[in-house]
């Protein structure tokens, strides 16, 4: 018997990376996953390869019209695992508009309302994962934009745990390290001198699968953390710990 048998997710940004090693794990533990993503070519070989209890639905979390042909296409929801965002590079000197919006939008608008329009469709009980960042609470040079917008995140799912409590929906932060993602390993022209750098300051001395972020995500979707509300779920190698 799986820890999610009968029970149906949505997670964004599920075509690759964090997202799509859920997607799988979620999957594997008897749920009905629906993913989102913004290319389509990419979502049809997540959704391949997740199997048939994966429904893949093209669109931009940024794009408010998108989220409303999702939520039509999606039914009762015990878990939403509010994951899509992303980041670049970029000091203060340097900052631009787009720069700033691009951060927020992706990070903090896409996923308040990706949250918002889940809410009629929450069943008692239900599961909210935000995608935070160990940068929300210790800052990382050059990446001031995104933390920032990560930590706005931490703010509002502290929020909506109280406000949500009501009807029995949880919200948690789950807090991925340096992970070995497509998503991360974009950020800088050389992946290999990017990961160098990142490995030496975890001291496990590696970066994260993304199965073992997608393992933690489970335990946040699962009765197996029934208790839990408002918390921050760190998995980073001691990275931000030790």
């Amino acid at each position: 018997m799986g820890q999610l048998d009968g029970k149906t997710a949505l997670i964004t940004g599920g075509s690759t990376g964090i997202g799509l090693a859920a997607a799988k794990r979620f999957a594997a533990e008897g749920a009905k996953v629906y993913i989102t993503g913004r290319r389509q070519e990419a979502l049809d070989a997540a959704v391949a390869e997740i199997g048939a209890s994966a429904v893949g639905v093209q669109g931009d979390v940024t794009d408010l019209e998108d989220l409303d042909r999702l939520f039509t296409q999606v039914g009762e929801l015990d878990v939403v695992f509010a994951n899509a965002g992303g980041g670049e590079f970029g000091a203060l000197a340097d900052y631009t508009p787009e720069h700033l919006a691009g951060s927020f939008d992706r990070n903090v608008r896409g996923t308040v309302y990706t949250v918002q329009k889940a809410l009629p469709k929450l069943r008692s009980g239900a599961s909210i994962i935000v995608t935070g960042s160990t940068s929300a609470r210790h800052g990382a040079p050059s990446f001031g934009a995104y933390a920032a917008s990560k930590a706005a995140l931490r703010s509002f799912a502290s929020t909506w745990a109280g406000e949500l409590a009501g009807r029995n929906i949880r919200v948690n932060t789950l807090v991925p390290g340096p992970t070995e993602t497509p998503g991360l390993g974009g950020l800088a022209p050389d992946t290999e001198a990017l990961f160098k750098q990142l490995t030496g300051n975890v001291p496990l001395g590696r970066l994260a699968h993304p199965d073992e972020i997608a393992n933690a995500a489970l335990f946040l979707a699962s009765d197996q953390s029934s208790f839990m509300t408002g918390s921050e779920l760190y998995v980073d190698g001691g990275e931000k710990q030790v």
